[in-house]
Parts: structure tokens; sequence; C-alpha cells
């Protein structure tokens, strides 16, 4: 398959995107390495059944997001990594005047400063095995913006930029760097949003779902994490040598607008 041999290291993977996303690695021949905060039966439960179900090796590694000592140890602890998926991230809402200091300083560690941290850990790495793709899913929100959320908007417009200035810096390498912008996705963090939201307008689900939720995303549907994982398995691939420092939007025609 197209990445037999690699290694993709995938933060906040034991659920929604990153584990779409670990899943179509796998499939596609990579081994993969999962994390997130926890450390419970059930988060290497998920690794042995990707290793089953593939043929790859998957293991798990904990390694807490919001630390920088931590997202660098995730990548040492890795061994190797020539696929850098940094897609860890939380969400607060919240109007500034009332946003919460404490997780304005945890949005803005784990959605942004984790990508910096595993970046610099991994790209030693890349570079002595004379390849490397890194792949940041930053957001919709990474390119415009949405009122309450001032954390994680700067953030994942922080990502954006970052993901520019790795590209140059790797420009004459065969190492790439790039990111994924996906629209709303129905996963843990979006469906956490969804009750507070129908109370919040007095509506029923569907209808926040397609006049709320998705009144910026035009195709009035959710993307998916088999989409993404397609998109960031093509990012890795040789037909994306030269696609490097840009972002691939998956958000229903979100950011046409």
């Amino acid at each position: 398959m197209a990445l037999n041999g690699k290694t993709a290291v995938i933060t906040g993977s034991n659920s929604g995107i990153g584990l779409g996303i670990a899943w179509e690695m796998a499939k596609a021949g990579a081994n993969v390495v999962l994390n997130s905060f926890t450390d419970r039966d059930e988060d290497h439960a998920i690794a042995e059944e990707i290793a089953k179900e593939t043929g790859v090796t998957a293991r798990y590694i904990k390694a807490d997001m919001s630390d920088g000592e931590e997202c660098r140890a995730l990548i040492e602890k890795s061994g190797v990594c020539d696929i850098l998926i940094n897609n860890a991230g939380i969400q607060n809402v919240d109007p500034i005047e009332k946003f919460p200091t404490e997780k304005w300083d945890a949005v803005i560690a784990i959605n942004m400063s984790s990508s910096f941290h595993t970046t610099a850990a991994a790209l030693p790495m890349m570079r002595k095995a004379g390849w490397g793709r890194v792949i940041n899913i930053a957001s919709a929100h990474g390119l415009t913006a949405s009122p309450y959320k001032s954390a994680y908007v700067a953030a994942k417009h922080g990502v954006v930029g970052m993901t520019k200035v790795v590209a140059l810096e790797t420009a004459e390498e065969p190492i790439t760097a790039n990111a994924i912008c996906p629209g709303y996705v129905l996963t843990p963090l979006v469906e956490k949003q969804i009750p507070d939201t129908m109370k919040e307008y007095n509506m029923d689900r569907e209808t926040v779902v397609r006049d709320i939720l998705l009144a910026r995303q035009p195709s009035k549907e959710f993307a998916t994490v088999e989409q993404l994982g397609g998109v960031a398995i093509f990012l890795a691939s040789d037909a994306a040598a030269q696609i490097t420092g840009t972002t691939i939007s998956v958000d229903g025609g979100w950011t046409a607008l």
C-alpha cells in the first residue's frame, strides 16, 4: 500500500477526527501511534483493534498536549515519526470579557503550542530519514472567525501561520507541511455543543444542526472523518510532494462565502 513502512503519529487520536485519520492511515499501510491524555485500557484496546484489523503496528502513548515537555516526549517515545498529524484540540465558547483565563491558556496550549513542540521534535527525525510530512489539522476557523470562540480562532489562525513557516524552513528538503481546514465534522467535540445550542436557541436538534451549526456550511452536510483521513493520505503521498505551506479546506464551501 501507499504508505507501507511509514509511521504516522497522530495527536488527540483516541476519538473523533484523530481516530478517523488513524484508521485511514493504517488502512493505507502506515504504522500508527495514537495519543491522548488518558491511559485507560480502552485507549490501548483501540490501538490493538487497528493493528488486528489492518495488519500494521499500532501503539497508544499517553501524553498531555497542554505540556510542552510531554509533547516532545511523545515524539521521542514513538521512535519514528515520518508523518506528524497535529490534531489535538479542545473548545471553549464565551464572549471575550467573560472568557476564563485558564480556558484561554488551555485552548492555546493544546490547539496551537502543542503543534510547535511536536514539530520541533519530529523534524530532526524526518531529516535523518530523508522524508517527512507535517499535517496540521487547523479549521475553517483558521481562515475566518466566529463570535465567542476567541481562543480557538486565534489558535487555529496560529496553526495556519506556523504551517507556512515550517514549509519555508523545509522547502529545499523532501519534507512538506500543510494544514487541513475542516468545517463542521460530527465528532464528540461538536456533539457536545449541540445540547447547549438547542437550549440557547430553543430549537430541536435537526434545526440546530442545519440552521445554527451548519449555517455557514453551504453543503448543509457534516464532513466525515474518513474524508479528512483521505485528504491526509493524499498529502502524505508522492502526488503531493510539491504541495507545501498551504491549506486544504474540507468545509462544504464555508470559506467560499
